[in-house]
């Protein structure tokens, strides 16, 4: 295995593991960025005002998106069992 193998590999896994946090953590980052807004215009500052509205963003997006991610890992792991005879040979 070389150098490049081990680069080539690791930058396969970053691409995976971004498209798979994707879908959880935009939602987030929007829901906390509007819930943020608010609080600061309306001068409520509660933290289940923020809390509750990501927790259900986040599991809308798992609902909506978990069958995707979880081909998209099938995928890499299938890809990644099927190159270990290249990689030991």
């Amino acid at each position: 295995m070389t150098d490049t193998t081990v680069l080539e590999i690791a930058l396969m896994t970053m691409l995976v593991a971004l498209k798979l946090t994707a879908p959880i953590l935009v939602p987030a980052l929007v829901i906390g960025f509007v819930i943020s807004l608010l609080q600061s215009m309306t001068q409520i500052q509660e933290f289940t005002l923020a809390f509750v509205p990501k927790l259900v963003g986040i599991a809308l997006s798992l609902l909506f998106f978990g069958k995707w991610m979880l081909a998209t890992m099938v995928t890499f792991t299938g890809d990644l069992f099927d190159m270990v005879p290249s990689l030991l040979g």
